[in-house]
């Protein structure tokens, strides 16, 4: 830089000296660049490993959501069911008696009609 500022002509060790130099800058800002973009990537990643890990603390609340839904929805499947059996005995009950009502009446207008 000497010979630069003395206007004094460079020979071809200064000139490579010189380029080589400006290698070197670029270089360390290349290293500077490449270290922040490592950083970000380290950031990113732990933001996608707390996004899956609240992804997976969710999906573990709905499925424990649907299978509470679930047993709910076969509770009260059985309880209908059940109360339906005892309605379709207590229909059968009526229609026997009913038969016997009408076996009565019919015997009771043959007698009258003798």
């Amino acid at each position: 830089m000497g010979k630069i500022r003395e206007g004094k002509k460079l020979s071809t060790e200064d000139l490579l000296v010189l380029y080589l130099g400006t290698i070197v800058g670029d270089l360390k800002e290349i290293r500077t660049d490449i270290a922040r973009l490592d950083h970000r990537i380290d950031e990113t990643n732990k933001r996608i490993d707390q996004t899956n890990q609240r992804i997976d603390e969710i999906a573990k609340s709905l499925s424990a959501r649907i299978d509470e839904t679930n047993k709910r929805i076969d509770d009260l499947a059985r309880s209908l069911s059940a109360r339906i059996d005892e309605t379709n005995k207590r229909i059968d009950a009526v229609q026997a008696t009913l038969l016997e009502i009408q076996k009565l009446l019919l015997e009771l207008v043959k007698t009258r009609q003798q």
